[in-house]
């Protein structure tokens, strides 16, 4: 990860280019205004009135240019609304004319972000783009974000054969080494014995990979309790009910709700938030082995309630469902969970737009306004009761997944709401976690979704 202090420093009238920011509805005029060279120079770089379009306006002497670039409204910006720039200018110091870049940071920083380590490496010395901003809290806080979303992108690109149960182990570990947490891992035989669903998951995978439970505990016991679950399956083969290739060509991003709740832990931790963090990342790889779990075998969960497995493919909230249930051992008085879950959400909301679940209405509430206020799209969707008749079993207390093509993500959700703490506020984000194309400051690849947006809520709330 390079160093992001390099990327956005504080202003202190040091040598810079301008960019000078317009609305997209004062072009016209804006540009009537432009003496003739400037004009020319917007005109021939065919600058537009539309977002993200930008052009070098000529200043006096070979050396002295300025940016102009068109925004939807210059008097809110954006995460993105300098992320273009930072992706095409020329290396160098550049300062927003007349105000201050704001959350704009952020994008500035996340649209420098490669991820290279698979790649040769470059010896070649790259210059860096930096903004400059006189808001040093605001630097500090999009610096921090940017940070762990890094981390998360990284997380999520990696390949699965470098990415394991054991590396998200080795990641928790190296938070709780950091901030001072306590780390408790479950793992092998030993989740047989309390996690029946995480088991019956990951069995197969064998020896190294083994599924486990990994538990990270940190700050006062006497603050507000609050737990954060990320599912972790590290490749998913769809088990005995096998994907086909092209619906396993991208299963390595299947841990990316352990990659959130990993950053949004360290979010927590960095600014040293008053609450009692508990973080769970149920960690497996769905394999095949002569050990997988078959269609129709039954499980027990950790809760007691028996699951038998309708498809081996619906893996991820058995997994999550043992989770919640430990959490709910602790009391917390929040529950937010991620999760790669459901192909069923992506036919409802796309890839931008991540599926929200909430069973209270305040916290819903505050979710979609966070989500709002950082361009963090989510969109609720209902826990609709009469759809849990798709869950009942023959033999069992439940399935896992329901017959049919209908409700998917409803399902799904209604399932993991039998796990939830009952007295918890409680929130599942059904996200997708993945850019299939480059967008200003999101390149294709792993990307950190619901993450500020959940961070707002949980700062709101407990920083006071």
């Amino acid at each position: 990860m390079p160093d992001l202090t390099t990327l956005v420093q504080p202003d202190r009238g040091q040598p810079a280019r301008t960019i000078h920011l317009i609305d997209a509805k004062g072009f016209d005029a804006w540009l009537a205004a432009q003496p003739p060279r400037h004009r020319t120079a917007a005109l021939a770089q065919k600058l537009a009135p539309t977002g993200y379009s930008s052009a070098i306006l000529p200043g006096d002497g070979p050396e002295d240019w300025s940016v102009v670039s068109v925004v939807a409204n210059v008097e809110r910006l954006t995460p993105w609304c300098l992320a273009k720039l930072a992706e095409t200018l020329p290396e160098g110091a550049y300062r927003v004319d007349g105000r201050d870049p704001g959350k704009a940071i952020y994008g500035w920083l996340t649209a420098q972000y490669k991820f290279d380590r698979y790649r040769k490496k470059d010896d070649k010395a790259q210059g860096a783009r930096v903004l400059l901003t006189g808001d040093p809290a605001r630097m500090e806080e999009a610096l921090r974000l940017a940070g762990v979303a890094f981390k998360l992108r990284d997380r999520i690109n990696t390949g699965a054969n470098d990415m394991g149960p054991a590396d998200l182990e080795a990641a928790a570990a190296d938070l709780a080494k950091d901030y001072g947490a306590a780390l408790t891992v479950v793992k092998g035989k030993e989740v047989e014995k309390g996690y029946g669903m995480l088991w019956a998951v990951g069995k197969a995978a064998g020896e190294g990979r083994e599924p486990r439970l990994i538990e990270l505990e940190w700050g006062n016991p006497e603050h507000p309790r609050i737990a954060i679950i990320g599912k972790g399956v590290c490749f998913d083969t769809g088990g005995l009910d096998i994907k086909p290739a092209a619906g396993m060509r991208l299963m390595k991003k299947d841990m990316g709700g352990a990659a959130h709740a990993l950053a949004l832990a360290e979010l927590v931790m960095q600014h040293r938030l008053p609450v009692r963090l508990h973080m769970l990342v149920p960690a497996v790889e769905n394999s095949i082995n002569g050990e997988a779990t078959r269609p129709g075998d039954v499980m027990i969960s950790r809760k007691g309630i028996s699951v038998e497995n309708s498809n081996t493919d619906a893996e991820g909230r058995l997994i999550l469902g043992d989770a919640l249930t430990r959490a709910a051992e602790n009391d917390p008085e929040l529950v937010f969970d991620f999760a790669t879950l459901t192909g069923a959400a992506r036919v409802a909301l796309g890839a931008d737009l991540q599926a929200v679940f909430a069973n209270d209405d305040t916290l819903a509430a505050e979710l979609l306004a966070a989500a709002e206020s950082e361009a963090d799209p989510m969109w609720r969707m209902p826990l609709y009761e009469p759809y849990k008749e798709a869950l009942k079993s023959d033999v069992a207390d439940m399935v896992n997944a329901a017959e049919g093509p209908f409700g998917g993500a409803i399902t799904a959700a209604l399932f993991l709401k039998e796990f939830a703490p009952e007295k918890a506020q409680w929130a599942h984000f059904d996200i997708f976690c993945w850019n299939g194309s480059a967008k200003p400051g999101r390149p294709k690849g792993a990307e950190a979704v619901s993450l500020r947006a959940t961070w707002k809520v949980l700062k709101d709330r407990y920083a006071g």
